[in-house]
């Protein structure tokens, strides 16, 4: 029986963002083992991955820490994980999982040996400089090291991949796929009815400056003082990284009125049907999981003219894309929608059909599975 280990920084993504590629795997008889941060502890994720036969490990992994003495203590924990529980294919996403999990798997032995990378993040958006420098340096660096070793290579837009190999990261010898994120369910995610207006906006993101939650708030600010019934909701929470924002900047932004926070949920459902438009101003992205979530439940769509934000919507078709970082051209997108309440209608609809078309988790997975030999 093939085995397959499958690591992570954060437990509950796992769930979130690769469940049904784990149930697929499950379905078709392969013996799969799951590993991240105290995910032993994490009862509610460990009870859902074990109900689906996944066996569950613990590792000393580091999200956002930069001590290189952790990082290699960690890299031997996992290699020594490797050596036992004998893999025949490793599967890393995120930066730390697949730069120090493709060197475990090399120093183990594993044959199979595959990097998703699934957006570039803090080190490679906004202006090199100070600790953003640092981080991206090493990031390269690491990255460059640890992809040689890899049999299989997953981007999840184009933008991405051209920049690794811009930057001489990818190996030739080393294949490279393009997949369409890490797809949506689009029977869990369904079509819901709008609700009454005035329109209500939402965005479902970390409280990071890169997904550019200040210019949402930029631009509810001014769009409040000539419509004040309408809403601007955010839906996140706090996050360690060095461009976190603090809850109390939150607070003074719901003091003031500007938005309407609620917090991390588990389930988003609730929050995208109460809400007409879903808008992501995101720097940058590997392809955002929850624009997905919310065109298959017929929400339009602003985000930005970004990697990763820009495939997912046909300017003017279903919904619009404004430059990054620039709260007036957002503002002024919005607007098309509180004063033509019949583009969300419109657009809502296009959404749906890319969210089937496109991004449908079963197309995703089939694909990635094929392509990786399983």
């Amino acid at each position: 029986m093939t085995r397959i280990l499958i690591l992570a920084s954060f437990g509950p993504s796992l769930c979130n963002f690769r469940g049904a590629l784990i149930e697929e795997m499950c379905q078709r008889g392969y013996d799969v083992h799951a590993a991240a941060p105290g995910l032993v502890a994490d009862a509610k994720t460990r009870g859902w991955l074990e109900q689906r036969g996944v066996a569950c490990h613990d590792v000393a992994l580091s999200r956002s820490g930069l001590n290189p003495l952790t990082d290699l203590k960690t890299m031997g924990q996992l290699a020594h994980l490797m050596r036992r529980i004998r893999p025949d294919m490793f599967i890393g996403y995120t930066v730390k999982p697949v730069v120090w999990g493709m060197l475990a798997a090399r120093i183990a032995g594993v044959p199979g040996r595959v990097g998703l990378i699934t957006g570039l993040g803090y080190a490679f958006t906004g202006t090199a400089s100070g600790l953003r420098r640092v981080v991206r340096d090493i990031a390269r660096g690491l990255y460059r090291i640890a992809l040689r070793y890899a049999t299989l290579i997953f981007f999840q837009n184009p933008d991405d991949r051209n920049e690794f190999d811009r930057l001489g990261l990818l190996p030739d010898s080393v294949p490279v796929q393009l997949v369409a994120g890490s797809g949506v369910d689009t029977e869990h995610f369904t079509p819901s009815p709008f609700p009454p207006v005035p329109v209500r906006f939402l965005l479902i993101a970390r409280l990071l400056g890169d997904k550019g939650i200040r210019e949402y708030v930029a631009a509810a600010r001014q769009l409040r003082e000539s419509w004040p019934d309408t809403e601007f909701h955010l839906v996140g929470g706090t996050d360690p990284s060095p461009d976190g924002i603090s809850q109390a900047e939150v607070a003074d932004w719901c003091k003031a009125g500007h938005i309407i926070w609620h917090g991390p949920l588990d389930d988003v459902r609730a929050s995208i049907s109460a809400t007409h438009v879903y808008v992501l101003p995101s720097y940058r992205e590997g392809t955002p999981r929850t624009v997905l979530e919310a065109m298959a439940m017929g929400r339009p769509i602003v985000t930005t003219d970004a990697p990763g934000c820009r495939e997912t919507v046909i300017d003017g078709v279903n919904g619009f894309l404004v430059p990054v970082r620039n709260a007036k051209e957002l503002a002024a997108a919005l607007t098309q929608f509180i004063q033509n309440p019949d583009l969300v209608y419109r657009m809502g609809s296009e959404s749906l059909k890319v969210a089937s078309e496109k991004y449908d988790v079963h197309k995703v997975n089939e694909f990635m599975l094929r392509e990786m030999g399983l």
